[in-house]
This record gives C-alpha cells, structure tokens and sequence, in this order.
C-alpha cells in the first residue's frame, strides 16, 4: 500500500498535460544530472518524461511506479529500452539497494511523513550516494489543484533541510528553482483557481521564459521560487 496520496487520474491528467513543457522539463533534469553517477533510481516516474531525458543524457535509469495504469505505461514506453528498467515501488520503500543516485521530483510533498520517507529513499542509494529532490514552494500558494493532487505541503528551503538532516542526510544543496515561477503559479492557481495545462499560454511560457530564466538562476541564486531543489548525501 503506498503513501502517496491525491487523486491518482488527476495526477496523470497533470502530467499529461504538461509533457509538452520540454524546456521546463530539461532544466529540471539538469540541475538533477550533475549528482547522478552511474545507476539512478527514480521514484515515481510518472508517465517517464524524465527517465527518457536522462536516459538520452547517458544515465542508466531504474524508473518506478505505484499507480498501476503509469506503472503500466512505463513499461511500454520502456519496452527493451538500453538505459531505462521499469519495476513497481510503493512508499514507504522496505526494500534496500545499491544505487548511486535516488531521485524524487515532486513525490515527497504527497507524502505525510516525509521524514521516515526520506530515510527509505535514502537506504535504496550506496554510502556517498545521493537522494535529489525537488518539491513545491512556499505554504501560501498552496492551491485546491494542490490539495487534489495529494499535496500534504509546500516547502520554504529550511524546512526541507531540516527534514533532510533528520532523516540522516547531509545536505549538499538546498534552494529555491524558477523564481517568478511562484507567482504565476499562485495567480494561476489560487487565484484563478485553475491548473497548470497544455495550451498556448503553457506553450508560449516554456518557449520564451523558461530559457531566460533558466539562464539566470544559472549565475543567480534567487531568494524565492516555484520549487525548491535540494540534494542529500547518505553517510559514508
């Protein structure tokens, strides 16, 4: 039985929708790829947008699943893939492994301990390994879109590097990601009341923003954000 809570077709629908998002999805998977080393576990996988992009970026993936319908959607996708596996994993994680790099971008808020999660993630990585995260930001713009698709939070930097050293991490990076990101989301959501979706507006926000911003946060770290970015290390 997994942890993971909200309204799984939603959830996909969500995912669905913003696939075409290819230069938002390309950041993320950057700032994640610098800490991955030579076998990387992703929990919750999804629908595999960022399986399949590191995979072409030359990391061997183990993608996961809980929800049956995405868990069978991977393995299509992923039929005889070289780079990518697919296996069915549900949170809390009892298991342990071997991997280089555990990776988890926007699981952990769906989940109600997210300390005793972070330590499950944390015994499928090698000693030296590392578990890299990335979460939604900041409790006021949390949404009813937020809430339908499970989220139990929204994190300021600090609160998730205390969650992170009190599962028995040390915290290598912890920061915030696509600062007027925020705003639009709460304009978007909180007070439109929608949910983020495939159109022209998605479109013409990943095309022309995305690269400009993504240019700045590369040489600016920036006090607020959409998300916050973190990586932990597991005790040598």
């Amino acid at each position: 039985m997994s942890d993971v809570q909200g309204d799984t077709l939603l959830q996909s629908q969500a995912l669905e929708d913003l696939t075409g998002a290819v230069n938002y999805r390309r950041w993320l998977c950057s700032l994640g790829a610098p800490f991955f080393g030579d076998e990387v576990l992703e929990i919750g996988s999804g629908l595999g947008d960022y399986a399949a992009d590191w995979a072409d970026m030359g990391f061997r993936v183990t993608a996961t699943e809980a929800d049956p319908g995405r868990l069978a959607a991977l393995r299509k996708r992923f039929d005889g893939h070289e780079r990518v596996v697919v296996r069915r994993l549900t949170v809390p994680v009892a298991a342990t492994a071997h991997h280089s790099a555990v990776v988890a971008y926007n699981v952990l808020e769906h989940i109600p301990d997210d300390v005793a999660a972070l330590r499950s993630f944390a015994n499928l990585a090698r000693p030296g390994g590392a578990v890299v995260l990335i979460v939604p930001a900041f409790a006021f713009a949390m949404s009813e879109f937020d809430r339908a698709v499970g989220h139990q939070r929204r994190y300021r930097v600090p609160v998730l590097a205390r969650a992170m050293t009190r599962a028995g991490l040390r915290v290598q990076r912890c920061h915030y990601v696509n600062g007027p990101g925020l705003v639009a989301w709460f304009v978007m959501c909180r007070v439109l009341r929608s949910r983020p979706k495939d159109g022209p507006l998605l479109r013409a926000y990943d095309r022309f923003y995305v690269p400009v911003e993504r240019r700045l946060e590369s040489t600016v770290r920036m006090p607020f954000g959409q998300s916050v970015f973190a990586v932990g290390r597991v005790p040598q």
